[in-house]
């Protein structure tokens, strides 16, 4: 009986060192989950073999055997806008440079009077006093500002008309370029400076995404190319005429393009002034097509401005058909094309007959001179055109 009661006293203690075993550690695995992050995951319910089994798999016959709704059609873009306001703008930028070129005359002749009774006037060698005396009061910093300013009109002085023109449509390019390095400005860039059909706004890009480059290397080589032709141009066309033709020349080429993109369905944005650098350069090209043209890096390689027109047209024609991306060969094309076909016929087809609206603006400034001849200055009624 001893040894009964031994053996009792031993495995009731045994059971109670368990139980409490077993309580601590089920309160220690809550602790040590909610400490390191872990859970618990539940235990799913055996389901019986009477039961239903879900499935979590599907196998791949069963997926492709599944109907699935077919991708929506986008629509084509209407180009009905796009082609009225490229009408338009053409129109309205060369009435506004007819009308500027005559107010530039007749401020010229102005000038020029004005410069004849200030002569009649002068007194040399007071002057020359004068000027010297208020040279010697300047201070040393002041002095120095002045010739900065002297040698940068001398430079100024030192460029050709088409320089000139073509320096403001460079610095307008440096500042687009430079709002695209802002990140608070980049959604309005894309959505004013990138033309494509598909985008919402579709007019307003097609003149502001002449003026935009994101690249500082696409920029360089098209403002070097508009900077080397501007000279010639400007001398063949006149300054305000070379405006218009190339502002217009921006938008007709992004009118091509967004008809050959609508066509191919690539609706993929496009910025530059690839298709208005074209059209000068086509221009030139077509109007002088003997002269002689190279390469910077490769001096050696001379060839004429009208194999260098052909090739250009050649190589953009061909980007085009075979769908290269590299370039908006579209753009391109269509720009080379306008220029070839203004020196050919535009000219004579817009610009020489613009002494009507001409008149009517000369009436309007002078209401009592209804008599007088609408010239006002030399060149408005003929003006320098295509030799």
């Amino acid at each position: 009986m001893a040894w009964r009661g031994c053996v009792l006293k031993w495995v009731k203690t045994e059971l109670i060192r368990s139980t409490n075993t077993t309580l601590r550690s089920s309160r220690e695995i809550p602790h040590y989950q909610q400490r390191y992050g872990f859970r618990q995951e539940a235990k799913r319910p055996d389901t019986k073999k009477g039961n239903v089994v879900q499935k979590t798999k599907v196998s791949p016959s069963e997926a492709g055997t599944q109907s699935l709704p077919p991708p929506p059609k986008v629509p084509r873009p209407s180009l009905f806008k796009p082609l009225m306001f490229t009408v338009g703008f053409t129109g309205c930028s060369f009435g506004a440079a007819a009308i500027l070129q005559y107010e530039t005359l007749k401020s010229r002749v102005r000038t020029a009077k004005d410069e004849e009774k200030s002569e009649k006037f002068s007194q040399g060698s007071q002057d020359m006093t004068y000027w010297h005396d208020w040279w010697n009061k300047l201070s040393g910093f002041q002095r120095q500002l002045i010739l900065l300013v002297s040698t940068v009109d001398d430079f100024w002085s030192s460029l050709s008309e088409g320089q000139k023109t073509v320096t403001g449509i460079i610095a307008l390019n440096a500042v687009v370029l430079c709002c695209w390095r802002i990140p608070v400005m980049q959604r309005s860039m894309v959505k004013y400076f990138t033309s494509t059909p598909a985008a919402k706004t579709r007019c307003l890009p097609m003149v502001l995404s002449t003026f935009s480059h994101y690249s500082i290397f696409h920029m360089a080589a098209n403002m070097y190319v508009l900077w080397t032709f501007s000279s010639e141009i400007v001398s063949i066309l006149g300054r305000e005429q070379f405006l218009a033709f190339y502002l217009s020349a921006g938008v007709i080429s992004n009118m091509v393009s967004y008809t050959c993109k609508t066509a191919t369905r690539s609706l993929h944005p496009s910025l530059g002034a690839s298709g208005a650098v074209m059209a000068v350069l086509a221009a030139v090209c077509a109007n002088v097509p003997e002269a002689k043209l190279g390469i910077v890096l490769l001096p050696m390689l001379t060839f004429t401005a009208g194999n260098a027109l052909k090739a250009l047209i050649a190589m953009d024609t061909a980007g085009l058909v075979l769908g290269w991306r590299m370039f908006d060969h579209a753009a391109h094309l269509g720009g080379a094309l306008f220029g070839v076909w203004y020196v050919a016929y535009g000219h004579k087809l817009i610009w020489r007959k613009r002494e009507p609206l001409v008149k009517l603006w000369h009436e309007a400034r002078s209401p009592g001179a209804g008599g007088s001849r609408s010239g006002g200055g030399p060149g408005v009624s003929g003006g320098p055109g295509p030799k």
